[in-house]
């Protein structure tokens, strides 16, 4: 997105699991979506902490999920990485 790299979530889970985690992921950002309108500070705080305790879950922040030795480049600028020759491609 915008020329950043995102982790994917962990293909390991199960369908039924990564589902309930999409599903509480999205009423999260519902939530944080609902708080800012309400300029209501604690519900944001609250709602904030849901979205990242679900990003963890589904294994697109905190520790890596692979085991192959491989760097996470989550959240880098594609062109500072070794993706940049297959991010320039895609354009």
């Amino acid at each position: 997105m915008r020329g950043r790299l995102w982790r994917k979530s962990n293909p390991a889970l199960d369908e039924a699991t990564r589902a309930g985690l999409v599903h509480d992921l999205m009423a999260a950002r519902r939530a944080v979506g609902a708080a800012l309108r309400s300029h209501d500070e604690t519900a944001e705080r609250s709602a904030r902490a849901a979205v990242d305790a679900a990003k963890h879950a589904l294994g697109e922040r905190g520790p890596v999920w692979w085991d192959d030795g491989a760097p996470d480049y989550n959240r880098h600028m594609a062109h500072n990485t070794p993706y940049a020759a297959w991010f320039a491609a895609l354009s």
